[in-house]
């Protein structure tokens, strides 16, 4: 088993974030800054399906597991991304049992799955198939998004599912979904991630969640959650910016008025 698949299924604290600049210096950056792991966002972002492989060829640089968040349930893109060498996928939308065993069937070669056999990178392009074979069912992290409201109605059936390793908590699409948005559904929101998250430890899943700052993680660490997407490299690279512009213009203003 991988180490990075170890780690989310025992539940290790985990600390990552999404990729959406499509280039790999981007991505070395981000590699560079201490993060446990990346997720390349292809469903919200501009990166096309031919840039992918040298995304995850650049954060294996620095040895950094980079997972994919593919643009919906589509197999052929789950195998496209695994086949470039993506350490894990992060399958979207998943509201229902049936589409989390979708899930498993596009991401696990048999007898757990029925993923095609392709001489992609990471079988070296054909040379190491066998190889390949042998550990891809153990290594590759699979993790499913529940935002919606079906998704939290069918949260049972979904987390008994075998063969999914992690599920991913949306609150964005998730508050949409049940009417929670804004500080009138913080409540309820809360709520439902609540159930999403105690339904999905009991079955024995670890529980990731996505969040635009570092300033609740260690709340949500104390309800179990354990794998962290921490914003974005574009919110960061935005914020980060904004921040020195802001002082920088403080600091100027400071010495324009003593001059005065």
């Amino acid at each position: 088993m991988s180490d990075f698949r170890r780690s989310c299924i025992e539940q290790t604290l985990l600390i990552g974030t999404f990729a959406a600049i499509p280039h790999p210096v981007a991505i070395e950056v981000t590699a560079a800054s201490g993060v446990d792991f990346l997720c390349i966002d292809w469903e919200h972002s501009q990166i096309g399906r031919e840039r992918i492989e040298d995304l995850i060829r650049a954060a294996d640089v620095h040895r950094v597991p980079a997972m994919v968040r593919v643009p919906g349930h589509a197999a052929e893109d789950i195998a496209t991304v695994l086949d470039a060498g993506a350490a894990g996928v992060l399958v979207p939308r998943v509201s229902t049992a049936e589409q989390a065993r979708a899930a498993v069937k596009a991401t696990r070669y048999p007898p757990l799955g029925a993923r095609g056999v392709g001489p992609g990178r990471a079988a070296a392009y054909g040379y190491r198939i066998p190889d390949y074979l042998a550990k891809a069912n153990v290594e590759l992290v699979l993790a499913i998004q529940v935002e919606t409201a079906e998704g939290l109605a069918n949260i049972a059936e979904i987390v008994a599912v075998d063969g999914i390793d992690l599920i991913f908590i949306g609150p964005g699409d998730l508050s949409v979904s049940i009417d929670a948005m804004g500080p009138a559904g913080e409540d309820r929101l809360h709520a439902a991630i609540s159930t999403i998250t105690k339904t999905a430890l009991s079955a024995g899943r670890a529980v990731g969640i996505f969040r635009p700052s570092a300033d609740d993680i260690g709340a949500w660490s104390e309800a179990g959650i354990s794998f962290f997407m921490l914003a974005s490299d574009t919110m960061f690279l935005g914020a980060g910016l904004a921040a020195g512009v802001d002082a920088a213009r403080v600091d100027g203003e400071r010495v324009n008025k003593k001059e005065r």
